[in-house]
């Protein structure tokens, strides 16, 4: 008796699946290609970083980080630059950090529960402010820490009753959890580790004039000395191009309070290097330049534009160099 064959299609499903976890791969493998490089776009990114235990040699220890977006970059970078400009110690910029975490994701809400509004979710009905000065990351990080220094003793109580004596939330344990986090990016933006922000250059020009005004916000401009925006400079057929540029100095035998904050204003230009159009960083003779390697920073030496020698875009110690994007 002849053998009956099935008139329908066999299914080939272990083959489609096969095929489809393939093009899946495929696809996760060209996101991860263009994330480590960067250099040819990528989604745009930051992370804060610190290593723990290292020996004298900066050999070993373990590394800790929290990724971020450059919207909650730049936030987070401005919360940090209010608290040590304000000569705050490290536990109150991770008491505010882990608070803005909790409230906002780092993200400068103009909504929220009844009238919260801001990074805080600060509520105008409660005597926070006005809706305008609420939605100013500056002034509301500024409220935030006037706040929270009359709280009495509270580098010693455990974070979130800290951050609940300012708050006053009906979730008063939900700050706990992003403890560790803040204080790793508080150690990142107050010198002992590194932000780092991946993507693409910017592609228009930024204005020294507004980044000026920024820092002047956040630090005040006692101690700042800025330069003016120079015309461009080439050298050697235009292997170097010189760009408008913010230099910020240290006051001499200032002891490390301003390194910190020299620190942290380098960390802020890099956090806000997409929003205001920045192409370069330079400080304690290390660069950042935006679209490039991950967006690490890469040790330089020093500027040698005095000579003639060297890149004009490096950095003396003591200097914080931001250089904008031409066209």
């Amino acid at each position: 008796m002849p053998e009956t064959r099935d008139p329908r299609p066999r299914r080939r499903r272990p083959f489609r699946t096969a095929v489809g976890l393939l093009v899946l791969m495929a696809v996760i493998g060209y996101f991860a290609v263009q994330r480590a490089s960067n250099g040819g776009g990528g989604a745009p990114y930051c992370t804060a970083s610190v290593v723990t235990g290292a020996d004298e040699l900066g050999q070993g220890g373990t590394r800790q980080s929290y990724e971020m977006t450059p919207e909650q970059a730049a936030n987070a970078a401005t919360i940090a630059a209010v608290g040590i400009s304000k000569g705050l110690p490290d536990r109150a910029v991770s008491i505010a950090l882990a608070t803005a975490m909790q409230e906002s994701a780092l993200r400068n809400l103009d909504h929220g529960d009844r009238d919260s509004l801001g990074l805080f979710q600060q509520r105008p009905s409660q005597g926070w402010g006005t809706p305008e000065q609420i939605m100013d990351p500056v002034y509301s990080a500024g409220i935030f820490y006037d706040r929270l220094v009359e709280v009495k003793g509270y580098t010693r109580l455990p974070l979130t009753v800290a951050a609940q004596k300012v708050q006053l939330s009906g979730f008063p344990q939900a700050y706990a959890k992003h403890e560790t986090d803040a204080t790793v990016m508080t150690t990142a933006f107050g010198g002992g580790g590194t932000l780092t922000c991946g993507g693409p250059a910017p592609t228009e020009p930024g204005d020294p004039e507004k980044v000026r005004e920024a820092l002047a916000r956040i630090f005040g401009k006692d101690g700042m000395h800025t330069t003016p925006a120079e015309p461009p400079r080439t050298e050697d057929g235009n292997r170097w191009i010189k760009e408008p540029e913010v230099t910020l100095v240290e006051k001499r035998d200032s002891g490390p309070e301003a390194r910190r904050r020299s620190h942290v204003m380098a960390c802020w230009a890099v956090a806000n290097s997409r929003g205001m159009n920045i192409s370069r960083v330079s400080y304690a003779m290390n660069g950042w330049i935006a679209g490039q390697a991950k967006g690490e920073w890469q040790f330089k030496g020093g500027t040698g534009a005095k000579d003639g020698d060297g890149d004009p875009h490096n950095a003396e110690s003591g200097e914080v160099r931001i250089f904008m994007a031409t066209r």
